[in-house]
């Protein structure tokens, strides 16, 4: 296992600069996330900690070394892609140990590794098997048993999950996480898939064009986002925004939106009348009232999921989607009264997105 330290990280490709001097360290044994959309460069930057992809500035540290200019096979990391790359000839446990054997690694030691391997990944009963006859979720786990034989100082996952079934991704999730709770090496894991991010990760680092926005916990990043741009990708269904203008009311300040209606702020005393705002409501926030409502609007779109169905309501000019129990009956077309608490809202400057705090 090994602490892994960037330092002041930039990658370019002629005059594109595609990471901006990022500095982040990830701790012995922490298992941590890279997200955010396609593009942002979280790919590129786990190439360069796994030496794939060269740096044009800064430096890459392994328990405090150095290793910038190492090789991948020096560097002891192992990485898992979304392609499985298992040699279609080979056995199950011949994938597993095919590196070991390319390492010398004497025969007993690298059945017996093999063989621990497939314990921990439940794949004894299919050692024998070539890749063609196992399914999608068999293979990754081979994947990962490939890369959990060779005992890496650092696992590198880049979106292993995202050539799978949404049951499948589920099953897997589970997986990665029971592994990393055995063997406890560092991990770095790239995807764009938020859902992954909250459930495998101790941390989540959301980048945006090359650049940290934000780090921590993931309920650090669901209960307190430090912009729009974060408060948008944690949460699923997505957090809803809604532009107002900020006015000041007995009660205090409140945002009104184009179609009239107002919505108190609460305690908020530093928003000043007149302001442009963006409130952020997340549709787990929005309760469905009899009476006294908040906002009002019409029933637009109703998707049941199960437990929770969701609502799309149409308000003036603006929708927002409302998660409510899945039991309670609900029609399109008929009005939809919501209740929501001014402690649940997150208040954003229109222009840069910046969050506002409540003092």
């Amino acid at each position: 296992m090994a602490s892994v330290e960037l330092v002041n990280l930039s990658k370019s490709y002629g005059s594109v600069g595609v990471i901006h001097d990022i500095s982040l360290t990830i701790g012995d044994g922490e298992f941590v996330a890279l997200v955010g959309p396609s593009g942002c460069g979280k790919s590129t930057l786990l190439r360069m900690i796994s030496g794939l992809e060269t740096i044009t500035d800064g430096d890459i540290l392994f328990d405090g070394a150095p290793v910038n200019d190492l090789s991948p096979k020096a560097r002891n990391v192992a990485m898992v892609f979304q392609s499985y790359a298992l040699y279609p000839h080979m056995t199950v446990a011949e994938n597993i140990g095919f590196n070991l054997k390319v390492a010398g690694v004497a025969e007993t030691e690298r059945k017996r590794r093999v063989e621990e391997a497939a314990r921990m990944l439940n794949l004894e009963p299919l050692l024998g098997r070539r890749p063609s006859q196992l399914s999608g979720g068999q293979r990754q786990r081979v994947a990962m048993g490939r890369a959990v034989v060779r005992d890496p100082a650092v696992f590198l996952f880049d979106e292993p999950l995202s050539n799978l079934d949404a049951k499948l991704r589920v099953q897997m999730r589970s997986e990665i996480k029971s592994l990393h709770q055995k063997v406890r090496t560092t991990a770095i894991y790239v995807t764009h898939d938020q859902i992954e991010a909250m459930t495998l990760a101790d941390r989540i680092v959301v980048l945006n064009r090359g650049r940290i926005e934000q780090q921590g916990s993931p309920m650090e990043l669901y209960t307190n986002p430090a912009n729009a741009f974060v408060a948008g990708f944690i949460g699923s269904p997505a957090m809803n925004f809604l532009d107002a203008d900020a006015i000041a009311t007995e009660q205090g300040p409140a945002a009104r939106f184009s179609d009239g209606q107002i919505l108190p702020l609460g305690d908020r005393r530093n928003i000043e009348a007149g302001r442009p705002l963006t409130i952020g409501i997340r549709p787990e926030h929005i309760h469905l009232a009899a009476q006294n409502a908040d906002l009002s609007g019409q029933v637009e779109l109703v998707e049941p999921t199960g437990a929770q169905t969701h609502v799309v309501i149409q308000m003036g000019a603006v929708s927002m989607v409302a998660s409510i129990d899945g039991s309670t009956p609900i029609q399109v077309g008929s009005p939809f009264h919501a209740a929501i608490r001014p402690a649940d809202l997150f208040v954003f400057d229109q222009a840069d997105g910046g969050r506002i705090r409540d003092r």
